[in-house]
């Protein structure tokens, strides 16, 4: 017990009454402890206030508003509160973005949003694989399935023909349009259409798309990419055959013989861009389902 908090006359006059009445040494001893102990209450009290005080403060300035005048005329512990309180928002924003990209197993590279067909959508690698890996497949399997036609050049084979006629492949199937079995139109016919077209328009339609979701940067043009380059590059050299094919097919055309030559050899280095194994791996032999796949992976 410090006994320098207590009045020093007060302490003296005790001890002489203590020495002159010993029975009352126990009793003086609980009256100083008790005095020393309502001293010591209330500085505890009184640094409690203070703390609470000072945490009601944060709280108020982290509801207060933002505005610039708010901040301008604020004392310098309101702001600096206001400050960690940004910095603490801040961090928990970017930590909860982090987190959910995390737990969907999204890549910030794969994750970039792509232009063309799908702007303003995010469209990652895995998700253009699963839309046009099958389309893609399936149209070079019959791409090289003409293949000992065209070296023959004659154009007005079947197979080539097949490959470029514009109701050759279908492209949607036909859905029934009814509501749980139950047909609601008037005329009673919901068995629904199918959509047709030829195969190398379907091939240019799903090459392009799958080429132009192989992006990194969402501002890059898709004409720069490599593999819509790959792909507009083979176009070109199909679309001078489809020409020869389908207005005046002959029946030795060396000069067609020459496109699909061509366009074969850049149809190899797409690809590979694109991730599908090359044209002389056998791969390609076996028929493809062009609709949506349940996996990026090859079929």
């Amino acid at each position: 017990v410090r006994v320098d908090l207590l009045p020093r006359n007060n302490l003296l006059s005790q001890f002489k009454q203590l020495s002159h009445h010993p029975s009352a040494i126990h009793s003086g001893l609980l009256l100083t402890l008790e005095k020393v102990k309502t001293k010591i209450m209330k500085l505890i009290a009184s640094s409690l206030y203070t703390a609470c005080l000072l945490l009601s403060l944060g709280n108020v300035a982290a509801y207060a508003p933002t505005t610039a005048f708010s901040r301008s005329t604020s004392s310098p512990s309101t702001t600096a509160l206001s400050a960690v309180e940004d910095s603490r928002r801040s961090f928990l924003s970017v930590s909860a973005a982090a987190a959910a990209a995390v737990t969907v197993g999204i890549s910030p590279i794969a994750a970039s949003a792509s232009g063309g067909a799908t702007a303003g959508k995010y469209t990652t690698i895995p998700i253009a694989k699963r839309r046009y890996y099958g389309r893609v497949q399936e149209a070079v399997h019959e791409f090289l399935l003409m293949g000992p036609e065209v070296i023959k050049g004659d154009m007005t084979a079947p197979m080539i023909q097949l490959f470029f006629d514009i109701n050759g492949a279908v492209v949607v199937e036909a859905k029934k349009k009814d509501i749980n079995g139950q047909c609601t139109k008037k005329d009673g016919d919901c068995r629904g259409k199918e959509i047709r077209d030829s195969r190398y328009n379907d091939m240019k339609t799903s090459m392009y798309l799958l080429g132009n979701a192989f992006r990194i940067n969402q501002q890059k043009a898709p004409d720069t990419l490599p593999t819509v380059q790959a792909a507009k590059a083979f176009f070109k050299e199909m679309d001078a055959m489809e020409k020869a094919v389908v207005k005046k097919p002959k029946k030795n055309d060396p000069v067609a013989v020459g496109h699909y030559a061509n366009a074969l050899d850049i149809l190899d280095r797409y690809l590979d861009l694109v991730e599908l194994p090359p044209i002389d791996s056998g791969h390609y032999d076996k028929e493809f389902s062009t609709l949506v796949g349940e996996s990026s992976r090859i079929t």
